[in-house]
């Protein structure tokens, strides 16, 4: 947000923040949700690659389409585990998971 805009909304009043702040997660919690959705960025991003259906994938992991579309959208019902093995069953390898946590470490 520019700061003009910010500002402009403080002096109205209104109390500027981000999710964080309006959910009232710790840092902590934070860090597991942007990791969360950093695994399901990358599993979409190795789906689209491959030009595959969420059908497609779901056929792979043994699943249906509504879950790895709940995968991708890293849905709360989703673990992290899931994902991980997801992501490893679909190809990736442990490095390439390695580097999408280690990108959102705290």
């Amino acid at each position: 947000m520019r700061a003009t805009k910010r500002n402009k909304l403080e002096a109205a009043g209104w109390r500027v923040g981000d999710a964080a702040d309006l959910l009232d997660l710790s840092p902590e919690e934070t860090a597991f949700v942007a990791l969360k959705l950093a695994l399901a960025d990358h599993l979409r991003k190795i789906r689209t690659q491959h030009r595959w259906t969420q059908s497609a994938v779901a056929k792979r992991l043994d699943s249906s389409q509504s879950r790895v579309a709940k995968m991708e959208a890293a849905d709360p019902s989703v673990s992290i585990d899931l994902l991980v093995r997801a992501l490893l069953t679909l190809g990736a390898s442990r490095k390439d998971v390695g580097r999408v946590i280690a990108s959102h470490a705290a």
